[in-house]
């Protein structure tokens, strides 16, 4: 059964495609960047995860800031004290002279790295909306296992209905570089295992990011990465915030703005809100361009990471198609 033949994958797809399910399975592979989205749609939010994320009030404001947010608090002034804590002497008003208003930032994220690259391994509720080419879908809500090393994921979607239950298994150096599908329903029963391609067009219906890319330490590398492409041109405002709460965990944040759309700026604005008592990231999002001038800010894609628990011990067991918790045989 480990081994499951080309032709078993073959048949058992076919089965799934029979029963209409074939779209979601792309919904149980998540990524950022991971990590973890949110949205308008608080309905499709399972009841103990409706108060979650709290988007604290900042310019400027967007429809999913406000979603987010029912009560909001009044905008904190940057508090100087904790963002010193935070991001040492790279506080708001204090960046180095001459340089770009985002390399403070940057400097923090890549301090930060080898503290979450520390971790042994993490579970969360991971939250996500994302868009998709051209279309922003509804948000997801999942809880995940990651291990660093060897890098492993196991994620199990908790809603919409649709896809819940859904479960994912990824192992980096097993499986010839696939990734184990148990769909749900009947389809569940026909199939209770599919390996198929991380990037492949199956697994990558409605992804913005493979499996491959879930995860806090992916998401820094990656903001990492598209900060230091930014720092080769000027338009960027840049502001720290103190006091923000996201799942009722106080969070310092820090939103950049590029205020005229270029074609080689990925987002119009981006907001990371680090977590002030664990110091690493535990929210992302990120907007493009109105579509009209006046208009909103687009949401491009968000990501949560709730209720995480670190360095928990987690074993090969917790990352096996052979785990008896997780019924994949």
């Amino acid at each position: 059964m480990k081994n499951l033949s080309r032709s078993r994958n073959a048949e058992g797809w076919t089965a799934w495609r029979r029963f209409g399910r074939v779209p979601t399975i792309g919904s149980v592979l998540i990524s950022l960047s991971s990590l973890v989205g949110a949205s308008r749609a608080i309905a499709d939010r399972p009841v103990d995860q409706r108060r979650s994320v709290q988007t604290p009030p900042g310019p400027p404001a967007t429809p999913a800031a406000k979603s987010l947010d029912r009560s909001p608090s009044p905008p904190k002034r940057p508090d100087s004290s904790a963002l010193r804590e935070l991001f040492g002497d790279d506080r708001p008003g204090r960046p180095r002279l001459g340089e770009h208003p985002l390399k403070p930032a940057l400097r923090w994220a890549k301090e930060v790295l080898p503290a979450i690259e520390g971790l042994k391994d993490y579970s969360a509720t991971f939250v996500k909306r994302e868009q998709v080419d051209g279309k922003l879908g509804k948000r997801q809500s999942f809880f995940i296992k990651i291990r660093h090393k060897p890098f492993s994921v196991y994620i199990r979607a908790l809603a919409p209905a649709a896809i819940k239950g859904q479960q994912a298994i990824y192992v980096a150096g097993r499986n010839g570089g696939k990734m184990w599908a148990h769909p749900v329903g009947l389809a569940g029963i026909l199939v209770r295992g599919i390996l198929v391609e991380p990037d492949g067009t199956l697994a990558m219906c409605d992804q913005r990011y493979p499996i491959t890319q879930i995860g806090i330490l992916n998401m820094v590398k990656r903001m990492a990465c598209v900060a230091e492409q930014d720092l080769q041109h000027d338009e960027c405002e840049v502001r720290f915030f103190a006091q923000g709460k996201i799942n009722d965990r106080v969070c310092t944040w820090f939103q950049a703005v590029h205020p005229v759309a270029r074609q080689f700026f990925h987002f119009h604005l981006a907001r990371v809100f680090v977590d002030d008592q664990l110091k690493i990231p535990i929210r992302y999002e990120a907007y493009t361009w109105p579509n009209e001038p006046g208009g909103s800010p687009v949401l491009l894609e968000e990501y949560n990471y709730l209720d995480l628990k670190l360095n928990n011990g987690f074993s090969d067991e917790d990352f096996s198609v052979d785990n008896p918790a997780y019924h994949f045989r």
